[in-house]
């Protein structure tokens, strides 16, 4: 990870064609929000120029520029939703030269597959599209296919190693990461994750030119220092109604974000789903099984010590359900969690001690 900041930081970055907003507040402590698009949606981050050594020298469209590059390059290389990425041209069979954000992101992978036990698990791109939630159309599954799927997925058919498998000219060819011969490719989803990490990526570069107060949104949420308010960052959490689309739009709690730097996630069940007979088959799906969770955890928001951290433990959760997530927070001392559950039909919300809700 260390290696590929430094990476990202000395490149030669270029103005980028989107169209952003600059809004400046109070004189002393100027804070700029910048706004743009990125992996199917927007971002906003919002910064203070006042930075760790006075005001930040670069000029807030410079930073705009540099944000949109550096989003482009993790598109290019990690969107499955990019037909011309590196990540889908692997998940085709095709041989690629793997950036460093590739290198990266498979690395990270196989440490979260192993720290979550294998619940969160990048190499179950196929089972995602068989159940319609992945980069392709699917369609409602019967077991056999699932079967087949679930046998040709997850990180443990794969070496851990990418960097050993890498031809002397710098080629990957996907069927070399292979533990055993086996005639279907790795298929690779990077989405549980890669919003969390693209804000981490964002956040450093801001730290690298003196920026100590930010908020980063990109669907995923990194924030530290204080807000234009003087106060610890508040967010709040949407209330898990099917369909509710439009972030912030209806809120069911609100919580102030603690002191330092954090990365904050949601995820739920509530705006990636199709109903089928009657049944509700939400998008998250555990890669133990190869089919939809059925329980009543509707979302989980973790804080943790930075956004790929909080990303994945907040998709574990939603995997694992409501007991097992209250457990499992209980027990780490590093991690924050509010999780909103039906209660026969009513909303509850449970929150970690140190999640302090206002």
């Amino acid at each position: 990870m260390r290696q590929f900041l430094s990476y990202i930081f000395n490149l030669t970055l270029v103005a980028a064609v989107m169209i952003s907003s600059i809004v400046s507040c109070a004189p002393r402590d100027r804070y700029v929000t910048i706004t743009g698009f990125a992996q199917g949606g927007t971002y906003a981050v919002k910064f203070n120029l006042n930075g760790t050594d006075g005001m930040i020298r670069q000029r807030p469209e410079a930073i705009r520029d540099s944000i949109d590059a550096i989003l482009g390059r993790i598109d290019a290389s990690l969107s499955g939703y990019n037909r011309n990425s590196l990540l889908s041209r692997f998940n085709e069979g095709t041989p690629i030269v793997p950036d460093s954000l590739f290198m990266d992101m498979y690395s990270i992978a196989y440490d979260v597959y192993d720290m979550t036990e294998g619940v969160v698990d990048a190499a179950s791109g196929p089972l995602f599209d068989l159940w319609g939630f992945g980069f392709r159309s699917g369609e409602f599954p019967d077991d056999r296919q699932v079967e087949e799927k679930l046998a040709k997925s997850g990180m443990d058919r794969l070496k851990r190693d990418i960097s050993a498998e890498l031809a002397s000219d710098g080629v990957l060819d996907p069927s070399s990461l292979l533990l055993e011969a086996d005639p279907q490719i790795p298929q690779l989803n990077f989405n549980a994750i890669a919003q969390g990490y693209s804000c981490d990526v964002v956040a450093a570069y801001l730290y690298s030119l003196g920026v100590k107060d930010m908020m980063v949104d990109i669907g995923e949420i990194y924030c530290d220092g204080l807000n234009p308010s003087g106060q610890q960052w508040t967010l709040g959490i949407d209330r898990p109604d099917d369909g509710n689309n439009v972030p912030g739009s209806e809120l069911q709690a609100v919580f102030s974000v603690p002191k330092g730097p954090h990365g904050v996630v949601t995820s739920g069940n509530y705006r990636k789903f199709y109903v089928k007979d009657g049944k509700k088959y939400a998008h998250t799906i555990d890669p133990r099984t190869g089919r939809p969770v059925s329980h009543n955890l509707l979302s989980a928001t973790i804080v943790a010590r930075d956004a790929l951290t909080a990303d994945a433990y907040a998709t574990y959760c939603m995997v694992v359900g409501l007991e097992a997530s209250m457990s499992f927070l209980e027990s780490r001392d590093d991690l924050e969690g509010c999780l909103i559950y039906d209660a026969g039909g009513v909303y509850r919300t449970w929150t970690s001690g140190g999640f302090v809700l206002k």
